[in-house]
């Protein structure tokens, strides 16, 4: 069998594991494993497995996922989701659209502590959709600004696929986080315009005159306090060079904690869910990794990866063309797997590809920004027809608005994201002027 045939019939078995609804990682394992024995025997696979368990499970720098998730989890059972919520629609009330605005801006602040696309679209929505249907925003907007919205859980930082791709690339995680910053504020705003010019453009999506809105309290004030007060000092200690970005996740971990404990909302039953879903969390994360990284192992036994780098080179194309096409697979793929399983699959393969283009960089820089492009990539995958994760979640609480129009919902956003890409791909600028204040 060739090389390319060896290749092609590895992901074939990994997507008919996956039409059967199989668990990615599962079918990223069964697929590298029947790969990798076919080139190498048993033997070869089993010490392989072995080693590689060992040497990925070991990692120090993994152990930052467990604890940003973990901080994630607390802040959701903690009430402080609520608290950010109130505050925002004291803030954006008085606008045309605001509490859709409102909840956009709930989500980038939960996002700042929480790391979890997912996590941050169904904690948003618990808090934010009630009261935007009693206010009468349409189930159309409600649920596409808060599945969009949730996108800013893994745009602004801390980032979990963010955080997997530093350890996969073997890139500074701060830098990354503070590459990161810049285009997930212009997320936030994008997101924010998309809606003013929604509302405006689509009647009867939202209120014209909301008489009712939400004031803004010093209650509300005092109830976000706490939030900014994690998010200094867990960035602050991180690029003030007082702790690591491991470090500072179990600062962060243990700061909202004290913050749950400070609003009295967190139970002993809430405790111990913190730790039982962050453990069911970190246990798919990981065995994604395994599945993943046996499968790259099989495929980087066919040479195939090498050999297709080489023969984009050979096509002559510019640097920016193989980017662009590379996160168009990424939009592409985003429509049957999920982000992190694309992450861990795709980027030992396009990394180096793109590691070795002369983008009239120094290769550090190239590395974050085409870490920011895939993020971002990432982002629109998670609202992109067919599937959309953050789309199912958010429908899947609004239990009386069709799919279909939670879809129509997110396409303002999806211009938005389209718009915000295309920036950040022709002006690497905008996510590395950060960078360079990082030692």
């Amino acid at each position: 069998m060739s090389p390319l045939s060896l290749a092609l019939l590895i992901f074939g078995i990994m997507l008919v594991f996956m039409a059967f609804r199989v668990p990615i990682a599962v079918s990223m394992f069964a697929a590298g494993a029947a790969g990798y024995i076919m080139q190498t025997g048993w033997g070869p696979f089993s010490n392989f497995l072995n080693a590689q368990a060992f040497a990925r499970f070991a990692s120090y720098d993994l152990s930052v996922i467990p604890l940003f998730i973990l901080m994630g989890h607390f802040a959701t059972q903690g009430g402080i989701s609520k608290a950010l919520f109130q505050f925002a629609a004291g803030v954006m009330g008085g606008f045309r659209g605001g509490l859709a605005m409102a909840a956009v801006l709930a989500s980038a602040a939960f996002g700042a502590i929480c790391g979890s696309s997912v996590a941050t679209a169904a904690t948003i929505t618990g808090v934010a959709l009630p009261e935007m249907k009693r206010h009468g925003y349409s189930g159309r907007l409600a649920t596409g600004t808060l599945a969009a919205g949730g996108t800013l859980g893994i745009l602004i930082p801390p980032s979990v696929p963010l955080v997997i791709y530093a350890i996969l690339t073997e890139q500074n995680i701060a830098k990354l986080f503070a590459a990161a910053m810049v285009p997930g504020i212009i997320a936030m705003l994008g997101y924010m315009v998309a809606i003013g010019i929604y509302v405006r453009l689509v009647p009867g999506q939202a209120p014209e005159v909301d008489s009712n809105r939400p004031p803004l309290t010093l209650a509300s004030l005092m109830g976000v306090i706490p939030i900014g007060i994690i998010f200094v000092i867990v960035f602050g200690g991180i690029y003030g060079g007082v702790f690591t970005p491991t470090e500072g996740a179990a600062v962060g971990a243990a700061a909202t904690f004290l913050a749950a404990l400070l609003k009295r909302e967190i139970t002993w039953s809430k405790f111990k869910l913190c730790f039982y879903a962050t453990a069911s969390s970190s246990a798919m994360i990981f065995l994604i990794f395994i599945g993943a990284d046996l499968m790259n192992s099989a495929l980087a036994l066919t040479q195939v990866p090498n050999q297709l780098a080489g023969l984009v080179g050979s096509w002559g194309f510019s640097p920016l063309m193989v980017v662009t096409a590379i996160l168009l697979f990424y939009v592409v793929l985003g429509a049957v797997m999920d982000e992190l399983s694309m992450l861990l699959l795709t980027i030992p393969i396009f990394f180096p590809m793109v590691i070795g283009m002369d983008f009239g960089m120094p290769r550090e820089s190239v590395a974050i920004w085409f870490g920011i492009m895939v993020l971002m990539t990432v982002g629109f995958g998670l609202l992109a027809p067919p599937v959309g994760l953050n789309v199912y979640v958010v429908n899947g609480l609004a239990k009386d608005v069709p799919i279909s129009e939670s879809y129509k919902g997110v396409m303002p956003f999806l211009v938005s994201d389209a718009l915000r890409t295309t920036l950040l791909l022709f002006f690497p600028g905008v996510s590395l002027w950060l960078v360079k204040y990082i030692s």
